[in-house]
């Protein structure tokens, strides 16, 4: 049963239910103004990993402060349950545009260049989102894309050490190295995870999808990367080119930051605007080289490991 009021907040309706937060939209009488509430549910409250975690949330949001960021209004505890409050996103997510389709391509480049600074900012403040997915990118009422839920971001070292370890993020959107609870990230993770976006934006498929987590760990892993192709749209050649480095299994190879990798996309399309369109996705032409042997041999010792970890480390799907 969702509550009526959470503090000077009117609860309007319950928006949705992610890893570990109850999403409510409700009314503000002070400012007159819709709002999003997260409050961390009460079987959560025994585990002060999770009020940490939940709280860290609204400190690290409000020390970003960018217009690419959804951004918290208030944070308060009610009857022992601690909640924080947003700007409502009233434009959906990106998911939601998603199950339309693929996206045009000048469309795709437009989200892109708008929530690059943002995600670079968060890097230069030693912020790792760890968990881009379309389900956190979300749109206000006129269109324009905002980063949301660092619910699950990890702060370097230099920042904090509060930050735990093994395996967590969403598998799919997941980059190699995310997956070897040993290796150090860094923010060349999120750029990973963001050309899985951008392929999905482009394709309306997922280039590395299973039934399983541990059969996704895999394709990250070794598997090289499909071809995009949008089926309504002829996308340039150039633009292969550009997921190929996005989706590089060593950090090294790719992008270093996403302004650059946006600015490569942009530069991408206005090459060769006419190249003709790839019809089918064919799998094996990218990724792959010499590090596949160090991730096949990666592979085989975490996969029991981790295909136990799974159902109580990983945040699977869920905002």
């Amino acid at each position: 049963m969702n509550p009526e009021q959470i503090g000077r907040y009117k609860i309007i309706r319950e928006l949705g239910r992610g890893g570990m937060a109850t999403v409510f939209l409700a009314h503000d009488p002070r400012f007159d103004r819709d709002v999003a509430i997260k409050v961390l549910p009460r079987e959560f409250l025994h585990d002060p990993s999770f009020r940490s975690r939940f709280e860290r949330e609204g400190r690290t949001i409000a020390s970003l402060e960018h217009p690419a960021i959804v951004p918290v209004y208030d944070f308060g505890e009610e009857d022992g349950q601690p909640y924080m409050v947003m700007r409502h996103m009233a434009g959906g997510s990106l998911a939601d545009k998603l199950h339309g389709g693929p996206l045009p391509l000048a469309e795709a480049g437009r989200i892109l260049q708008r929530i690059a600074p943002a995600i670079d900012k968060a890097h230069r403040q030693g912020i790792i989102h760890r968990d881009l997915k379309p389900e956190n990118i979300l749109f206000d009422e006129e269109g324009h894309p905002y980063i949301a839920d660092f619910g699950i971001a990890k702060l370097t070292e230099r920042h904090t050490n509060l930050t735990g370890s093994g395996v967590i993020g969403t598998p799919v959107y997941m980059s190699p190295e995310q997956f070897d609870s040993d290796q150090p990230l860094d923010h060349r993770s999120d750029l990973y995870g963001l050309g899985i976006i951008i392929f999905e934006m482009l394709s309306g498929v997922l280039p590395f999808a299973a039934a399983t987590p541990v059969r996704v760990m895999k394709m990250h892993l070794m598997d090289p990367g499909p071809r995009v192709a949008n089926p309504s749209e002829s996308l340039p050649a150039a633009i292969q080119h550009v997921l190929e480095r996005a989706l590089a299994k060593k950090p090294a190879d790719r992008f270093q930051s996403a302004r650059a990798l946006a600015e490569a996309l942009t530069r991408a399309t206005s090459a060769n605007a006419a190249a003709p369109r790839t019809q089918t996705l064919v799998i094996g032409k990218f990724g792959g080289g010499k590090s596949r042997l160090r991730w096949l041999w990666l592979f085989g010792i975490q996969l029991v490991c981790l295909g136990m970890a799974f159902s109580r480390r990983v945040i699977y799907g869920e905002q």
